[in-house]
């Protein structure tokens, strides 16, 4: 029902060290209570989030990647736990529980055995923990490993066997080695001051150096050490004193050079160890300092072996060795910056650091929400890219909840643990009135009156709700007898709040009473009330949580509780009603699950376990109903989708249904038991805006699309239907730009942006590099041959210098040709160099396509489809525009269609990277925006957005192909089926051309009364059981219509035999056709599922699961389902050896099958074949050429796909998204499930959503081989 569909990751936590690291291709780095795993693409290079892993139960304290091998990862934390992780199983390998008092502060794995990790203690010991046995504990390092001050960094030497550094926080160091005494608590810096925290920050071997490391102290700085002599060999110097180093790491691939990052700033510092100065200063990140750093290894890149290139002149002085680092900062951000070239490459800025306890979307602005925290801070997030749009400074103190002003007021009103409640300006970006009526009390919980702007009410711990006039004033202050923590103004009366309170009461309170006791006061709770809330929808009704673990349901009106929803097994915090469905309410609890009610029975509909910690906050904004916010003490955000509610009232507008059955009043909706009724406001809205009239049905699904389906992309997708169909620019969103654009508008908004840029006039500087003597030669030769006019040979001299620049101004006095050959050759070297002034030369010399390979090798995929497009179109002048983005220039351009093919690969290339990171609607954008309609379906269809696919479907149905729109409708109405909305399904049927054989398939799976039935047959338009009862004797009919009537007859299991005996038929023979067989077993998949379980029914069963398990394969294998291949083969081959079946495809024919299908997967690189294979294939033994000639077979009776609309993957929406807490495995292939889960008919078994999709359209049953069908659309 509610699928995750977006994800606010943690930051990183700044308190701890070593909670950032690198290896490999991957980097982690440490939230409060999870890790985050991100892992190059190798396709899109790119960074993606692919893991979190969170057993942890307190704060972790450090991580560690195994240096011997890079899927492993160590990690400890205050709960005295280590975990050791296999990143590329998701899975833990080993756990430890330490004894006693003392908590593990870091961990180093041991790079001379794998299984060995060093544990320093808060107490000062140092251990080691074989992890290769679960029954090892860790043990004392030596006799003398425990240290007067406590270790706060240490590192393994890398060469020399157990020789260790390690830093203390008084300042010191100690060392341990192989065959030397150790040395303790020396080299103490000289100029440390007396009560000053001179802490060891990091230690760092040198790896080319077996004596010396790099060690740096919170305020003396860094040191060269040599560990044999314990002499500092080098202090280096900051440029100022009042700059100090927080962190630094070796820059692997430059020997002798280090990075260093500053803590009040976000400056960079590269440093060489023959040098005292910081060779190079970079300012990163201009507001907050820096807290680790870690290098990746980046391979070593060599020089080619041809003229030299100018190095980058426009972001500094020197060139820089080619690093990547991943830098965290004191604010949560976390980012990986190449050096080389000066630039992020990933950079998430601005996440929370502590628990996030509310969450709110802004009242006129379903796209915004603003979080509180723990951290002090509040932050407002664009949900559609999950981005920070605004931050406030920090506060001293917990920030415990927001409420935003009502309409387009752009202020936040927030509460405090220590400092009160105020209120940010976000417009003015800054704090313009604080409310201190509290004291220095904790102030719990605000809420700003959205019928009276005016007021404001705050509530906390001096047992006081006050509410305030906006401008400071007090107008009244209700006292309480304890803390009161939640307090909620009425929707239906601006002078009527509600409280909940630590003496276990929710009291009203009227303002016009002039009185300061409560109106009515409801007791019930047997632990203190924190949130309450109003309904929206029924006036009087009232909600309230508790520490019992308990929901209540008030009713003002009654004076009473009239229902307890009891569930939660820990205190109650996030509390929401939904705003369109009045049954519907949602809680978040310290049990970390969120839960969603029907109050009407007190029933949980459904339980969402996936957070890691306490759920706090959630929110639903009027305008998006269906999408859910919800935030939690793991320092993430995250945003649901109720979709089952949804798909049902969207699909009623896809079929016409009449408003009634779509809207109607809050006792309507309380009333109805099968169906959910829209009736907020906002759908009332909605329905006066079209009135009667049912010819604008396509924006009529706008609107009802934006209103109910997930909101990324949606609106993107109506913005481009709108300018394909309607090519009107004045009717474009002034936002336009902040998404996809068509491609038509691009170019004239980025020069529409150059010329805005242009108008600034900004000014540039660089610097250049110091003379040396060889280069001194070559300019004064070049001046020699400049002034015997061998023009050629000096431009070659001034190549050889690098001036490429004056190289290239007279270039064109030998020859154009000579230029352009220049000109070439200077973009080959500075791509190589993967120099971003590549990009002119490319462009000037028509060079397109390796200009847009250099821009996707960098996952710069954007602006590769803006070079396509000027490679299309072939701009060559455009008229000057005076405004801003407002009105588009002119462009006079010269087509050039060869250039056709590169847009569109560029296109699908952006495409696919969004449709493989779980955007389908953002993939199928990108389409539309290149006018490439049916791809743009595709990418709908197989992300499993049918209701958005059948409604662009509808508004291009002249432009796109019937098989998609048809396609997308009869998935559609498998989903209405799974609804049980079978009425609606028919509906959606209707839309299909030749929808004969679907109806006939729709009809035999319902099963209820014969009046039911035959009700729904007219509906689809058959006749009724008893005309089918009376057709299933013919045997003058062919096979496909004598199962037709069968199964819809009263007698549906007649068409087994028939069916079965006619596939064993035709698969018996040479050169068989799979579509035929498909389609018979489609059909027999509708002999209603109690009919098949039958035990008369057994050996047919059987027989037909088996054989749809085959024919799926091979559909598998024409579709492009190649994950799914072995695990339908191994079904089959199961069930024929578990029931002894003779089918015309024998187990070894299969075991063939399935050993070419792994050899192939093996040797192409494909996706790993996930179930080993052990029986009976050690035994087939196959040549390369004999698995061949099977793998053609195989192809060969799979066929070419009629229908390409449903070839490739299915990445369904927030697929991408890894699981925090709620981890659960494939039953079919043992891995765990990334994205959202579909649980099998026994309710326990379950398989990604992804996988059980494109299994449902391989093979129609379940593959617990019940006899159950398989629906997960």
């Amino acid at each position: 029902m509610a699928r995750q569909v977006g994800l606010l990751a943690a930051g990183c936590q700044p308190w701890n060290r070593d909670v950032c690291s690198a290896s490999g291709n991957r980097f982690a780095y440490c939230a409060t209570l999870a890790i985050y795993i991100y892992e190059l693409n190798q396709q899109y290079n790119e960074y993606m989030l692919c893991s979190i892993m969170s057993e942890h139960k307190k704060t972790i304290t450090s991580i560690a990647w195994n240096p011997q091998d890079p899927d492993i990862i160590a990690s400890c934390s205050t709960d005295r736990t280590l975990y050791v992780w296999n990143v590329a199983s998701k899975s833990v390998v080993a756990v430890v529980e330490l004894k006693g008092n003392a908590l593990p502060t870091v961990v180093s794995w041991n790079p001379h055995d794998k299984n060995v990790i060093g544990i320093a203690l808060s107490s000062g010991a140092f251990m080691q923990w074989n992890c290769s046995s679960p029954s090892n504990y860790p043990t004392m390092f030596s006799k003398d490993s425990t240290f007067v001050s406590r270790v706060t960094h240490f590192r393994w030497h890398n060469r020399l066997t157990n020789t260790l550094a390690f830093g203390h926080y008084n300042g010191s160091l100690s060392f341990f080695y192989q065959s030397k005494k150790s040395q303790k608590n020396c080299l103490m810096p000289e100029n440390t001051q007396e009560n000053t925290e001179n802490i060891v920050i990091a230690v760092e071997w040198d790896i080319l150096s077996d004596d010396y490391l790099l060690v740096a102290n919170a305020m003396t700085g860094a040191r060269l050490i040599d560990s044999r002599s314990l002499t500092a060999v080098m202090q280096f110097k900051l440029p100022s004193t009042s700059s100090h180093i927080h962190t630094l790491a070796w820059l692997k691939n430059a020997p002798g050079m280090f990075v260093t990052g500053d803590t009040e700033s976000g400056v960079m510092r590269i440093w060489n160890v023959s040098r005292q100065n910081p060779i190079e200063n970079i300012t990163v990140k201009i507001t907050v300092g820096f807290h680790e750093l870690s290098v990746l290894d980046t391979p070593y890149k060599e020089i080619p072996d041809e003229a030299p290139s100018s190095p980058s002149k426009s972001n500094g002085n020197i060139a820089l060795p080619p690093a990547q680092i991943v830098c965290t900062f004191a604010d949560g951000g976390v980012g990986l910056y190449n050096l080389e070239q000066r630039r992020w490459e990933f950079l998430r800025d601005l996440g929370h650091i502590e628990t996030i306890f509310d969450c709110k979307f802004k009242p006129n602005n379903p796209n915004l929400l603003a979080t509180a925290s723990f951290d002090g801070t509040i932050k407002v997030w664009d949900i559609n890219t999950m981005t920070a749009k605004y931050a406030s400074p920090g506060n001293k103190g917990i920030i415990y909840s927001v409420s935003w002003a009502p309409a387009d007021l752009n202020c936040i009103v927030a509460t405090t643990a220590k400092s009160g409640a105020f209120i940010w300006d976000i417009d003015k970006v800054k704090m313009i009135r604080r409310f201190t009526e509290h004291g220095k009390n904790a102030v719990y919980s605000a809420s700003w009156n959205q019928k009276d702007s005016r007021k404001i009410a705050t509530c906390g711990a001096d047992g006081n709700c006050i509410v305030h006039h906006a401008d400071g004033q007090v107008i009244a202050k209700f006292k309480h007898p304890a803390s009161v923590f939640g307090c909620d103004w009425s929707p239906t009366n601006k002078d009527m709040i509600a409280t909940g309170c630590e003496d276990k009461c929710i009291r009203v309170f009227i303002l016009t009473t002039n009185s300061d006791t409560a109106l009515k006061t409801f007791s019930g709770h047997i632990a203190k009330v924190f949130h309450v809330r109003w309904s929206p929808l029924r006036e009087g009704l009232l909600c309230s949580g508790s520490d019992d673990g308990t929901v209540r349901i008030w009713d003002y009106t009654q004076d009473s509780c009239i229902t307890t929803l009891q569930g939660h097994i820990a205190p109650v915090r996030g509390l929401i009603w939904h705003p369109e469905i009045p049954f519907l309410l949602i809680s978040g609890s310290w049990d970390s699950n969120i839960r969603i009610w029907d109050i009407r029975d007190g029933a949980c509909i459904e339980t969402i376990l996936d957070h890691g910690a306490d759920v706090y906050g959630l929110s639903i904004h009027p305008q998006r109903p269906f999408t859910l916010a919800s935030c939690s003490r793991d320092s993430t955000v995250r945003i649901w989708h109720l979709s089952t509610f949804s798909s049902q009232i969207y699909t009623s507008l896809l079929a016409n249904r009449p408003w009634n059955e779509i809207l109607g009043t809050a006792e309507d909706a309380m009333g109805a038991e099968h169906q959910a009724l829209l009736c907020g406001p906002i759908s009332r809205q909605l329905r006066a805006s079209f009135g009667n009239e049912t010819s604008n049905k396509s924006m009529k699904l706008r609107s009802f699309s934006e209103f109910l389906l997930p909101p990324v992309g949606v609106e993107n997708c109506w913005t481009l239907l709108d300018v394909i169909l309607k090519d009107n620019d004045s009717l474009l969103p002034t936002d336009y730009s902040e998404g996809i654009m068509h491609m038509k508008h691009i170019l004239k908004y980025k020069i529409s942006q150059a010329q805005e840029l242009e108008s600034i006039k900004m000014s540039k500087f660089a610097g250049g590099i110091g003379n040396i003597s060889k280069e001194e030669k070559l300019k004064k030769a070049a001046d020699l041959y400049l002034k015997l006019g061998h023009m050629q040979k000096y431009c070659e001299l001034l190549i050889e210098i690098g001036e490429w620049d004056k190289a290239l101004a007279v270039a064109p006095s030998v020859s154009i040709v000579f230029w352009k050959s220049l000109a070439e050759r200077h973009a080959k070297y500075l791509a190589k160099e993967e120099s971003e002034e590549c990009l002119p030369y490319y462009i000037a010399t028509g060079n397109y396509e390796k200009l847009i390979k250099l821009l996707k090798s960098k996952a710069r995929l954007h602006e590769a489809v803006l070079i396509a497009q000027i490679a299309q179109t072939n701009p060559v002048s455009y008229e000057e525009s005076n405004a801003s983005g407002k009105h588009l220039p002119s462009l006079k351009m010269k087509a050039n269609s060869s250039n056709k093919a590169l847009l569109d690969d560029t296109t699908n290339f952006l495409a696919e990277r969004y449709f493989t990171n779980g955007q389908p609607v953002m993939a199928a954008n990108c389409h539309l925006s290149n006018n490439q309609y049916d791809l743009a379906m595709s990418k709908l269809i197989m992300g499993n957005e049918l209701e958005l696919a059948v409604s662009v479907g509808i508004a291009l149905q002249d432009h796109c192909s019937s098989e998609y729109f048809e396609t997308a409708a009869r998935l559609l109405a498998r989903k209405c089926e799974k609804l049980r909305k079978w009425d609606l399904a028919v509906e959606i049927l209707h839309h299909v051309a030749n929808s004969k054989p679907w109806l006939i398939m729709t009809c035999a799976r319902y099963s209820s009364n014969t009046a039911n039935v035959n009700s729904l047959y007219k509906r689809a338009g058959l006749s009724n059981i008893e005309h089918y009862d009376k057709k299933c004797k013919s045997e003058n009919l062919s096979i496909t219509e004598r199962i037709e009537n069968c199964i819809l007859s009263s007698s549906p299991g007649d068409a087994l035999d028939i069916g079965i005996n006619a596939i064993k038929d035709m698969i018996s023979k040479k050169n068989w056709k799979v579509d035929k067989v498909f389609e018979l077993i489609q059909y027999l998949s509708c002999v209603r599922t109690e009919k098949l379980q039958d035990s008369s029914c057994t050996r047919q069963r059987s027989e037909l699961l088996a054989l749809a398990s085959i024919v799926g394969a091979i559909i598998s294998v024409r579709m492009g389902y190649n994950g799914l291949v072995h695990s339908l083969f191994l079904n089959a081959k199961s069930l024929m050896q578990r029931d002894n079946l003779e089918l015309p495809i024998s187990v070894t024919q299969i075991n063939a099958f399935i050993l070419a299908w792994q050899t192939k997967a093996l040797s192409s690189k494909d996706e790993a074949p996930t179930v080993l294979l052990r029986d009976n294939l050690n035994n087939l033994q196959l040549d390369d050429q004999k698995q061949r000639q099977i793998l053609d077979d195989l192809y060969q009776l799979a066929g070419e796909a009629s229908n390409g609309c449903l070839r490739g993957r299915v990445i369904c929406t927030g697929s991408s998204h890894p699981s925090h807490s709620d981890i659960k495995y494939c039953s079919i292939t043992d891995s765990r499930i990334h994205g959202s889960a579909f649980f099998l008919e026994n309710g326990k078994s379950c398989m990604a959503l992804n996988n059980a999709i494109m299994w449902a359209l391989a093979n129609p049953f379940s593959p617990l081989n019940s006899g159950a069908l398989i629906n997960p659309f």
